[in-house]
């Protein structure tokens, strides 16, 4: 009977101090985490970063976002820093799978408003202060609102934004997609169900179409056909590397009439296709409209 008591003891000890040590080898320390915002209110920006209007002959609207993901995330400390040259914090995995190198979109990872997209161990990172957030967006999913034979109707949309994307296949809304190709920015799909009209219409922007606001431009220009957003922090970000606390940063990025079409009929709202089926209005730009970093 001892035996047994001591062996359960010694059972027991073993779990306890291999459950430590799983505990133990899991934390890294204080993280910076990153957490995604959707702001409709936000300043509409242009590839520059200054403000923007809706051109004539087009129209706008703000989507209602149900997640986004991103495929490249950098701290730079000045207006000087060239791309590549910051503190990098993630890369997404990359494939060349379809010929040319891209986004392997099945290893992406997503998040929704006010969700955490990333986590980094702050003790990876350099000690310094950083002015600049530069967040590469790849993918992105949201409901619109559109009109149909006079009728007023939502949609949900998948639109791929990063410069160049290897799908295998996709959910827009409760349709798969099968791709099982590259696809270049400006790359969506459409879903509705109204009626089983439309089911699932795709398209692609024109090449160059895709607002990406970087106003560090003129300095450190991004590659084109890449949708590296650039935000400033209202304040420098500061790394001592001697942190005991996890920071968070909230990533702002506006919506603020970020779909836009071609009005072709001019009456403000977006029609795929006029009353024969024929298509009418044409998406021209699904760019986020500008980023803002902010440590909460």
């Amino acid at each position: 009977m001892n035996m047994l008591k001591c062996f359960a003891i010694s059972i027991a000890l073993m779990l306890l101090v291999t459950s430590c040590k799983k505990s133990e080898d899991s934390s890294n320390g204080p993280k910076i985490n990153f957490i995604f915002k959707f702001d409709s209110t936000q300043a509409r920006l242009n590839n520059l970063g200054n403000p923007s209007g809706i051109p004539p002959g087009h129209a706008a609207q703000s989507p209602v976002f149900n997640t986004m993901s991103a495929h490249y995330i950098e701290l730079a400390q000045d207006a000087l820093t060239a791309i590549g040259s910051g503190v990098i914090l993630y890369r997404a995995p990359e494939t060349t799978t379809g010929g040319a190198n891209a986004i392997d979109f099945d290893q992406s990872a997503f998040a929704g408003n006010n969700e955490a997209f990333l986590s980094v161990p702050i003790k990876s990172m350099a000690p310094g202060s950083y002015n600049w957030l530069r967040v590469s967006l790849a993918y992105q999913n949201y409901n619109i609102k559109y009109k149909y034979n006079g009728v007023n109707l939502s949609g949900t949309i998948a639109s791929f934004i990063g410069f160049n994307t290897y799908i295998r296949n996709y959910k827009v809304k409760d349709s798969s997609i099968s791709v099982n190709d590259d696809r270049l920015q400006g790359y969506w799909a459409f879903e509705t169900s109204y009626l089983g009209f439309g089911a699932v219409s795709s398209g692609q922007t024109p090449a160059g179409a895709t607002t990406v606001p970087n106003p560090l431009q003129s300095t450190s220009p991004i590659p084109a056909g890449s949708c590296v957003v650039t935000g400033q922090f209202a304040s420098p970000l500061t790394i001592t590397g001697s942190e005991t606390n996890d920071i968070t940063i909230i990533v702002s990025l506006s919506t603020n009439k970020s779909f836009e079409w071609i009005d072709n009929d001019g009456n403000g709202t977006y029609d795929p296709v006029d009353a024969a089926g024929a298509p009418l209005d044409a998406v021209v730009d699904m760019g986020i409209r500008g980023l803002i970093p902010a440590k909460q």
